[in-house]
């Protein structure tokens, strides 16, 4: 086939093969015999002007005419190709999020059968665990929002977009479309699939794993590593070994006491720059007009993007902005709030919310451990739980009472979603005064960017788990940990991705190596 970019169209065309291969037909001047959509994103620059910006994949008569026209290219297709390959022994993967399940699924489809710990629930008893919270504020510590089947992203918006370019991503889309997400993440430049679908998918994909001979634990809790001469030889669960000369340790940002005890092993790490704040809410009516204008209504829920550089070099931008989507308590361990953003496939409820945060750094929580930065995460979202009142809630404010640097007394406008509940609160007495300034700085610039962006809105804190506080080093080569040979770490929690796609891929990238060395 052949492919063609920048095709534009209005937004109030119903998109379907017959009206594009009339389309193309007319400016080609010839006959398109099959097209399909390998890219559609929504430009709304103008917002007099709004269109669909179309990448197409077609076949035509006189192709080879057609490829002397400017933009016009050959199709090449990419496939991924999983090599049996054997070995004798079982590999290990520490987690069942995006970089584990990925991971797991390619060991599998190898013929490796891998042993998969994961500490939390099944999607399904999960799902059951976190609605209890939000409803009645008692949280399970090992089955919540982070931990869990699916891992963090399965409680997030399910969103694809990435920043990294790297040739799996069509296969790792392709998988999630395989195993249950809906087609058109394989072309919409902002693919998501929604909490409600991913968590079928990360089932079906459990299921496959266990039906190629893997076996998938949960509520199994790794407290421990064995090796010998710089080699791993087992991971350990409290009083169970898992012999194994390969494991994956794809263990998610927020597993503290893993991060403990390995450093406590002596398994090199070092700190690693992230970033805290809140998170912001408006009608998602306001960011659609703001963004899409009249054209709003032949449009689903619009997002956002914002980003602003403070003098001195701080960065404050918006994060995992989820349309139509709701605030949720994502802790995991006692006495601490969090908060994050999720929705589901239909991103059909009444807010938009967004983390908007402020980058921080080794500077400003020290250096005299590499967990200095998680215990700055911690001492944050302690100050949370005390403003909320020590059940949960989460502090809140209204956007306009921060910007002017007066508590708020009671919210108004926007009506919270964050469950369990908010409490109206100061931020001033949560955030260190450098990043409350920052962020007070950074929403001043985003209301010039969108307007309104100010005004109308309510905030919740803390937003503290964007990314991992540490990295564990690995060689660059064979992707093994710099302390034991053997130990691959992997995805967000190790400090090498930052999102689901991200973190996915990495989850190949390491099970690659593992197969590498098997002659795979």
């Amino acid at each position: 086939m052949l492919r063609i970019s920048n095709v534009k169209i209005s937004v109030k065309e119903q998109l379907s093969e017959d009206l594009l291969k009339g389309l193309l037909s007319k400016k080609l001047k010839c006959k398109v015999k099959a097209v399909k959509i390998f890219r559609k994103s929504i430009d709304a620059r103008k917002k007099t002007d709004v269109f669909y910006n179309l990448t197409l994949d077609f076949s035509a008569e006189n192709e080879e005419r057609l490829l002397k026209r400017q933009g016009i290219t050959r199709v090449k297709e990419l496939s991924y190709n999983i090599k049996k390959v054997e070995a004798n022994f079982r590999p290990v993967v520490v987690g069942f999020g995006p970089g584990g399940f990925t991971a797991g699924l390619y060991l599998a489809e190898a013929g490796l059968k891998p042993i998969i710990l994961e500490r939390g629930d099944r999607a399904d008893i999960r799902k059951k665990r976190v609605e209890a919270f939000f409803k009645t504020g008692v949280l399970d510590t090992e089955s919540n929002v982070q931990f869990g089947e699916g891992g963090a992203g399965t409680f997030s918006d399910g969103k694809l977009n990435t920043g990294i370019n790297d040739p799996r991503i069509s296969y790792v889309l392709k998988t999630f479309v395989k195993f249950g997400a809906p087609e058109e993440i394989l072309y919409s430049a902002k693919p998501h699939v929604g909490t409600d679908k991913l968590i079928c998918v990360v089932q079906n994909i459990r299921k496959r794993i266990e039906a190629l001979g893997g076996e998938v634990y949960f509520n199994k809790k790794v407290t421990g590593i064995k090796t010998k001469g710089g080699k791993l030889t087992a991971v350990v669960c409290g009083d169970e070994a898992f012999n194994t000369e390969a494991a994956v340790f794809a263990i998610g940002h927020s597993a503290r006491d893993t991060f403990k005890f390995l450093c406590d092993s002596g398994l090199p790490m070092e700190q690693k720059s992230f970033s805290v704040g809140f998170r912001i809410e408006h009608s998602q009516e306001f960011i659609n007009r703001a963004q899409y204008g009249s054209f709003a209504k032949y449009l689903p829920a619009a997002d956002y993007k914002l980003f602003t550089h403070l003098e001195g070099g701080r960065g404050v931008y918006t994060f995992c902005m989820c349309p139509g989507g709701y605030v949720v308590g994502a802790a995991s361990e006692e006495g601490g709030v969090v908060t994050n953003g999720m929705s589901n496939s239909g991103r059909d409820g009444e807010n938009a919310n967004s983390a908007v945060l402020v980058s921080v750094g080794p500077e400003d929580f020290g250096l005299e451990s590499p967990l200095a930065g998680m215990e700055f995460q911690k001492a944050l979202e302690g100050k949370a739980y005390v403003l909320g009142g020590k059940n949960y809630f989460a502090p809140a404010q209204n956007v306009e009472d921060f910007l002017l640097g007066k508590a708020t007394s009671r919210l108004r406008g926007v009506k919270p979603t964050y469950k369990p509940g908010v409490a109206a609160a100061d931020f001033k007495d949560l955030f260190p005064g450098y990043l409350y300034e920052a962020l007070r700085q950074g929403l001043s610039v985003f209301d010039k960017k969108l307007r309104g962006f100010g005004a109308d809105g309510v905030l919740t804190a803390v937003e503290s788990r964007s990314s991992s506080p540490v990295r564990l080093l690995r060689d660059r080569e064979s992707l093994e940990s710099l302390g034991v040979k053997g130990l691959y770490p992997c995805g967000e929690g190790a400090g090498y991705a930052g999102g689901i796609m991200s973190a996915a891929v990495d989850g190949l990238k390491c099970a690659e190596k593992i197969s590498e060395k098997l002659g795979g």
